[in-house]
Formats: structure tokens, C-alpha cells, sequence
């Protein structure tokens, strides 16, 4: 137990590490790049690389983690953020909107390359170091994630603070050495109790013959559709207009706004997500009633993005008690956000078993990528067509769609899936 703990420790602070630098760049680009007169549309293509290496490397980070091991996939995605990011600098303002949204574009798809081998990594680990008590891999699960969002979300905060304090390029220096520090002390002291790998693994053994796993998939695609369709491009662009008046000093302000919201909601949804199993008295319920609750709270979910939809439809243009009303009903959505969250990060692994686990976890979050990918495709044309309105009606469609797919989960009954 003691070095399944200290492997978790170590897989947790790198993970961590990771999701800060994640966050902090996602803020810098988004910002950055606004301020310079990209379109919603445009905005949105600079992470549509990003999403889409992150489907690749999920169906493919399962099955190279199986044949190296968990820990060659952790320090790879550590290491490839790091070259991404020193990358990055090398943008030359004098380029074409052309030119510089598709260098954008492919360092951030090495970004979501390297993110998605470190969440695969991370999020397999735990499968197989948590314990056996009856609540204990759901523990351990919704900790690792809800602290991983709550880091993220301070992440977008440093993100916004360095782009207003520093600027763009000494920014993202300043991230790329903190991260190449914490890699290099993370790979010195990581302990053993992770699999190094088996050399049979075979590709094809990716897809999931699971029913179970293969409807939480779909479930998770439109979930974190629903988050991102909005929260991409949508509400950053919607607050900028809003809180921005045209002066630099304005948009600092306006940056300091966005990023400190981006990240209380962020960080309020880890809070929610980390305490999960306590909200849903996961120590006294069995597997089946956990599965169970799963096909109920995205149902609850969808009535708020409909509700903040109808509201700012009525409204037509930004006024103070709309944009007080959005911050107080997405905060509502990232706390109901984090219930539905934590029971699928805590439902794959449940449903999967030890010998299966890097599989079936990369083709979990191979779902949630592409979600990421419709979110943030959605996010931009949904904004430029329909403005906030769409953005947050097309959010409740998704969230709709989710729960239909969480209705085709059957229970399973034992509470202490193999490992």
C-alpha cells in the first residue's frame, strides 16, 4: 500500500504540473490571439488540432502504454508539452493571420498529443494503485481529477495574469522551464508499482466489446460538448465585449475578469468533482446504484444551459443583470458539471478491468477528446451564427443527448471490479 501511495503521489504532482502549464496556455493563446482581431471562427481553429491529435493519441496512448508502460506515456507527454511550448515563442507577429493560425494550430496539436498521454497515464495509474476498500477507487479517482480541474483552473488565472504582466512570449519561457524542472525531479524520484508493459499487446485490442464502456464513451463525447461549446470561445468573447473598453488598460482588465472566471469555474467544478463520493455517499452504495445515478444527473444538468439559452435570447444585447445571471447559472452547471464527471472517470474504471485498463481507458478518453472537438468547433460557428443564445442552446441539446446515451448503462453488480 505504502508504494502504491507514493506512485500516486508522484503520478499526481505530475499531473498537476501538466494541467497547470495546460491551462495557462489555453488562456494565453485564446486572449492573446483576440486581442490581435481573430475571428470566434478563427479562435476556434487555433484548438481544433488540439482536440483532434487528442482522438488520435487516446485510441493509440492505450495500446503504446500496454507494450512500454505507464511510465514511459507519463514522461512523454511531460516532455512533448515542454518542446510545445518552447515552440510556441517562435511565432513571428509579423506572419499572415494565414500563416500564424496554422503554426498555432500544429503546436497546439502537439500540446493535445502530450496532454492526452499524461491523462491516459495518470487516470490508468489509478485503476491499478487505488485500493480495495469499498469506496476506495472512486476515492481516488475523483481526488486525482477534482484536484487535476482545480490546478487547471488556477492554471487559467496564471495564464491571463503572465499575458498582462509579462507578455506572450516571456510567459510561455517562464512555463516551459517550470515544467522541464518538475520532469526531471518526477522522473528521478518516481517510485516502482506501475507496469512497465507487455510486448503481446496488440493494437486491435483498443476497441471494446464492453457495452457499458461503449455507451459511457458516447455519453462522455456529448458531456464535454456541452461544456466546451460555450466555454471555448463563446463566453471569453461574449465577457470581453462586455468588460472591455477598447483602451490597454481596459483589456488587462478585461484579461484579469475572463481569467479569474475561467478559473473559479474551473476550480469550483475540481472542488465539486473531488468531493463527489461524498455528495453521493459512495461508501454506503453499491456499483449498480453508482451506475444508476449516472443515467440521472445529466437529465438535471441539461435544464440549465436551456434556462441561461432562453434568457439571453429575451435579453438580445449584454446587459448587467445578463452577465450576472450567465456567471451565476454556469456556476451552477460547473458544479452539476463535476457530479456527472466524476461518476464517469469513476464508471470507466469500474466497468474496466486490470489487465484491459490502459485499453479501455484511451478509448474512454478518445471519447472525451472528440467531444472536445465538436465543443470547440460548435463553440466558434454556434458564437459567430447565433451569438450566446445558440452557443448555450446547442450546450443543452448535448447535454440531452448524453443523458439518452447514460439510459443504456446496465448495472453491474460487483463492487469490487478485478484489477
Amino acid at each position: 500500500m505504502r508504494q502504491g501511495l507514493s506512485a500516486y503521489i508522484a503520478v499526481t504532482a505530475a499531473y498537476w504540473a501538466f494541467m497547470l502549464t495546460d491551462g495557462a496556455l489555453r488562456m494565453l493563446v485564446l486572449l492573446h490571439f483576440h486581442s490581435l482581431g481573430f475571428s470566434p471562427v478563427q479562435l476556434a481553429y487555433l484548438f481544433v488540432l488540439y482536440e483532434v491529435a487528442g482522438v488520435i493519441t487516446n485510441l493509440c496512448a492505450g495500446w503504446i502504454a500496454a507494450r512500454f508502460g505507464l511510465t514511459s506515456t507519463l514522461y512523454a507527454g511531460l516532455g512533448l508539452q515542454v518542446i510545445a511550448l518552447l515552440a510556441l515563442t517562435q511565432l513571428d507577429p509579423g506572419w499572415t493571420i494565414a500563416a500564424s493560425v496554422t503554426f498555432v494550430m500544429l503546436v497546439q496539436g502537439a500540446s493535445g498529443v502530450a496532454k492526452d498521454l499524461a491523462k491516459m497515464s495518470s487516470k490508468s495509474a489509478v485503476k491499478l494503485l487505488a485500493p480495495d476498500t469499498k469506496d476506495g477507487l472512486f476515492r481516488w479517482v475523483a481526488l486525482l481529477t477534482g484536484s487535476k480541474n482545480a490546478i487547471k483552473g488556477f492554471g487559467f488565472l496564471l495564464g491571463a495574469a503572465l499575458l498582462a504582466t509579462l507578455g506572450f512570449v516571456a510567459a510561455i519561457l517562464s512555463m516551459a522551464a517550470i515544467l522541464a524542472l518538475i520532469l526531471a525531479a518526477v522522473a528521478l524520484k518516481m517510485p516502482g508499482g506501475l507496469p512497465r508493459g507487455r510486448k503481446d499487446a496488440k493494437i486491435s485490442e483498443v476497441f471494446s466489446t464492453n457495452s457499458n464502456i461503449n455507451w459511457l464513451s458516447l455519453a462522455r463525447i456529448f458531456l464535454f460538448g456541452a461544456r466546451d461549446v460555450w466555454f471555448v470561445v463563446g463566453i471569453p468573447i461574449y465577457f470581453y465585449a462586455v468588460l472591455s473598453d477598447g483602451t490597454e488598460a481596459g483589456n488587462r482588465a478585461a484579461f484579469f475578469a475572463i481569467g479569474t472566471f475561467m478559473a473559479g469555474w474551473i476550480i469550483l467544478y475540481g472542488i465539486v468533482q473531488a468531493n463527489a463520493p461524498r455528495l453521493l455517499r459512495a461508501k454506503t452504495r453499491s456499483m449498480a446504484e453508482i451506475t444508476g445515478l449516472a443515467r440521472h444527473w445529466a437529465a438535471a444538468l441539461s435544464v440549465i444551459p436551456a434556462g441561461l439559452a432562453l434568457l439571453s435570447w429575451l435579453a438580445g444585447a449584454p446587459a448587467p443583470w445578463l452577465t450576472v445571471t450567465l456567471v451565476l447559472g454556469l456556476l451552477a452547471f460547473g458544479a452539476l458539471f463535476a457530479v456527472n464527471s466524476a461518476l464517469h472517470s469513476y464508471l470507466i474504471l469500474g466497468f474496466t478491468t486490470g489487465d484491459r485498463v490502459t485499453m479501455d481507458v484511451g478509448f474512454y478518453y478518445m471519447a472525451n477528446a472528440a467531444g472536445r472537438l465538436l465543443g470547440t468547433l460548435f463553440s466558434g460557428v454556434s458564437y459567430q451564427i447565433g451569438g450566446l443564445p445558440l452557443c448555450l442552446g446547442t450546450a443543452a441539446a448535448m447535454v440531452a443527448i448524453s443523458a439518452l446515451a447514460a439510459r443504456k448503462l446496465k448495472p453491474v453488480e460487483t463492487d469490487s471490479p478485478q484489477k
